[in-house]
């Protein structure tokens, strides 16, 4: 006979959750020990960090099967590169490079032609790896010889003049077009002077050679960034990793903005948790909601990184949702426990409080990691590590929500049944003392509860909502209302989606 209710999933899964509620009410230590346990261990994958660390801009950013990794590989394929034979027009990509750029009023004259040389020396000599590797180590070659530029040469050696922007040197025709520039030339096309000038130094492309280069642009940044400012030149300087080192150093920029938001997002929890009763107050159990979500990054996070999936700066991202879908878990949690009656047992308000709250939280938990895992199937590495770290997480933020957020929620129960302080756990009165200061009855009095209902007292955001904005917004003009204020944002945003194309 086929299910003909609506609630034939959801009402033995409620009833499964309140036998797992009761469970934890009954033995809460176990509940709350064994997370801690499985997040110092999972934990440990930190150590792992920095060797999974990839933030590369082209394997990381760029799509795994885009254009122009097809047609790179059927270049490789049908040109293959001679490393012993440089050439620059055919490289694969910009290689390992070096470059200087010049600027002066005329490049041609002896004071910039002399500061031109000198940085040039300055550059050959650069050593690194305690003197053991210069520049003759580490460049490009071409027949056994460094990778030379050409406009140095015929700048320096003068004998003919300058043709524009071709100029025959030796037995080559060498373009110029990208190494002078600002170049004025006269009727039969001779340089008479240039503002600019580009001095190029490549090195080995080779993977065997990866460190050593990488030792020697680091060196030369560095050098270029000590070099004092000239009044005769004016120099500028960028390497093949540039662009990347850029990126690296923007990776924490962020942060404290971050560290901002979080503090605003657990110190609205705290303050949404606070009670003026002394008994019911929740604050503990806001702290604790956090630091729920935090094991679960620790545990989601330190398990990729055992198996090794990339932490990308994408990745950094997720902590931030997930304590967001924390925070609402345990606001559901906190909800439905305040309708809880105050008098039952503790395993009977927890099985109360599961049977009612865990199937929506288990619903979110479960669409977000299907949304996430889906989104593991994006052609770009960095979308696809983001969303295996946050899926991963998800997870464990809704397994430590039922266990250890829920197991805490029940010690707290416990104290609320013995009728103790939320600071000092010490056994409190529920009336008011007549014969005892107002600041005495404020702090050292708490208990209080509906006695129709036999549940907490509600809130009066909680009053608001039910018997102010609720009835509003049923009310048939204001539903209209609402529906066309929806229709005209999303024309609005249609419009502007069609008017700002995909990369601009």
């Amino acid at each position: 006979m086929g299910c003909r209710r609506t609630d034939c999933l959801s009402k033995p899964l409620s009833g499964l959750f309140a036998k797992l509620g009761s469970a934890v009410g009954s033995h809460p230590l176990f509940f709350f020990i064994i997370p801690i346990v499985v997040s110092a261990a999972l934990g440990a994958g930190f150590v792992f960090l920095k060797e999974n660390e990839d933030n590369d801009f082209e394997s990381q950013f760029t799509p795994l099967k885009g254009p122009s990794k097809v047609t790179r590989a059927l270049v490789k394929e049908n040109f293959p590169y001679d490393d012993g034979l440089f050439s620059e027009e055919r490289l694969y990509s910009t290689g390992r490079f070096a470059s200087l750029i010049v600027v002066a009023t005329n490049v041609l004259d002896s004071p910039a032609l002399e500061e031109l040389t000198r940085l040039n020396e300055k550059v050959l000599n650069i050593t690194v790896d305690v003197r053991r590797l210069g520049f003759t180590d580490v460049c490009a070659r071409v027949e056994r010889a460094c990778a030379s530029n050409v406009i140095l040469e015929i700048m320096t050696s003068r004998k003919t003049s300058i043709s524009y922007p071709e100029h025959i040197h030796g037995s080559e025709t060498v373009f110029l077009g990208s190494t002078l520039g600002g170049v004025t030339t006269d009727a039969n096309g001779t340089v008479t002077s240039a503002q600019a000038v580009r001095l190029t130094y490549f090195l080995d492309s080779q993977e065997g050679s990866a460190e050593a280069a990488k030792l020697w642009l680091r060196r030369f940044k560095a050098l270029m960034g000590e070099e004092p400012s000239s009044e005769n030149v004016d120099v500028s300087y960028f390497t093949s990793k540039s662009k990347q080192d850029e990126i690296n150093s923007h990776t924490t920029d962020g942060f404290p903005l971050f560290l901002i938001t979080y503090a605003f997002a657990i110190s609205f929890s705290v303050i949404s948790c606070m009670r003026f009763d002394n008994v019911r107050n929740k604050v503990w159990v806001a702290v604790f909601g956090v630091i729920s979500s935090g094991l679960a990054v620790v545990s989601s996070f330190g398990l990729m990184l055992y198996i090794g999936v990339p932490f990308v700066i994408t990745v950094a991202n997720s902590p931030f949702l997930i304590l967001g879908i924390g925070l609402n878990n345990m606001f559901i949690l906190v909800s439905d426990w305040q309708h809880s009656h105050v008098k039952a047992s503790v395993p009977e308000r927890m099985a109360h409080t599961y049977e009612e709250a865990v199937m929506s939280i288990t619903i979110t938990a479960l669409t977000d990691v299907l949304k996430f895992f889906i989104g593991v199937m994006s052609d770009f590495p960095a979308v696809q590590s983001f969303c295996l770290y946050t899926a991963t997480s998800i997870f464990f933020c809704y397994i430590y929500t039922v266990t250890f957020l829920g197991a805490f929620m029940a010690v707290n129960g416990k104290r609320e049944a013995g009728n103790r302080h939320w600071l000092t756990c010490m056994e409190i009165p529920s009336d008011k003392a007549v014969d005892q200061p107002d600041f005495y009855n404020f702090c050292c009095v708490g208990g209080d509860y509906d006695e129709v209902t036999g549940a907490e007292k509600k809130k009066l955001a909680s009053n608001f909502f039910k018997d102010c904005y609720g009835p509003f917004l049923v009310k048939s003009w204001v539903k209209g209302l609402v529906v066309l204020i929806y229709l005209v944002y999303l024309g609005h945003e249609r419009f502007w989606v069609f008017q700002h194309p995909a990369g601009d």
